[in-house]
């Protein structure tokens, strides 16, 4: 019988457990599977779990029973790049699960320094940041925290600067805030994308109290979070479409870029666009010329 799933503390205390995300991950990825996804024959009615069993996803991994069992049951000590390359083929990981499974398994330290230094942004993506001044854009850091945005962001998201700083965070405005469930026409996507980003963020960094505050504190606020959280889906920052219903100028459909700035290994850049010469491009121009009066936000926020 698989583990029964284990959560985060509601207190966010001590940090997430390591060896409780990775068996639940594995767990999770292996019960999506049908028999016949992989070229297995399906038993029907004497299949007693959901998804593949363990010797099943032993075999086409290439590794015992015994071996695949104590991973899932997140003793990953030890063990190669090689075996989790094959484990990730067997259960057809997508990158970012294969990246995410390698740091559970095989956590790496990070410098206090560097915790510190990765909510810092450098005074030249500030000026990038101001410079594009017809492109909502902003930066965000580890656990969705919003570190700096320019005038056109806060005209298209809101003024995040009246914000505290601890609530100047993607994860919290999205299942806390009515205003944001209102902003993305989408929002369901938009949760399910901001908790798949915040278990990546986990998978990197488990022993962040933070992130573990910021997780209990979610659980025990929002049903959708939690439901969400216990699904272990995972997804990296990158690009797409948004359709954003603003109270000024109503619906717009904007695409949005992700970039990882030089040198930077915890920060994102993102930036919001509309296809050239349609009603979104307008929609974007009259926030430009309104943003000020509309929604009071100066220039981009100092770092906190």
């Amino acid at each position: 019988m698989d583990e029964q799933r284990t959560g985060p503390a509601a207190d966010g205390s001590t940090g997430l457990d390591r060896r409780a995300e990775l068996s639940e991950f594995l767990r999770t990825r292996r019960a999506r599977l049908k028999p016949e996804d992989v070229g297995l024959p399906d038993f029907g009615r004497h299949r007693r779990v959901p998804g593949l069993r363990r010797e099943e996803l032993a075999q086409l991994a290439g590794v015992s029973v015994a071996y695949y069992t104590r991973l899932e049951q997140g003793n990953g000590r030890n063990v190669s790049a090689e075996v989790l390359d094959s484990i990730a083929r067997a259960l057809r990981l997508t990158d970012a699960e294969h990246a995410h499974l390698t740091h559970l398994a095989k956590p790496k330290q990070h410098k206090k320094k560097q915790v510190a230094r990765d909510r810092q942004v450098r005074p030249a993506l500030r000026q990038l940041l101001d410079s594009l001044d017809t492109v909502p854009a902003y930066v965000v850091g580890r656990r969705s925290d919003i570190l700096a945005w320019n005038r056109m962001a806060a005209a298209l998201f809101g003024d995040w600067g009246k914000l505290p700083a601890q609530e100047r965070n993607w994860a919290r405005l999205v299942f806390l805030d009515p205003d944001c469930r209102e902003l993305f026409v989408e929002w369901d996507q938009k949760a399910s994308d901001m908790v798949a980003y915040l278990r990546m963020d986990a998978g990197c960094h488990p022993d962040d109290p933070q992130l573990s505050s910021l997780v209990g504190e979610l659980s025990v606020k929002s049903e959708e979070f939690r439901r969400l959280w216990a699904a272990h889906d995972v997804k990296e920052k990158s690009h797409g479409v948004k359709r954003v219903r603003h109270p000024l100028v109503g619906e717009l459909t904007l695409f949005f870029e992700s970039f990882r700035p030089a040198g930077e290994t915890e920060q994102s850049l993102v930036t919001y666009f509309a296809e050239p010469g349609s009603p979104s491009a307008e929609a974007l121009r009259l926030l430009g010329s309104w943003g000020a009066d509309a929604r009071r936000s100066g220039t981009s926020a100092p770092t906190v």
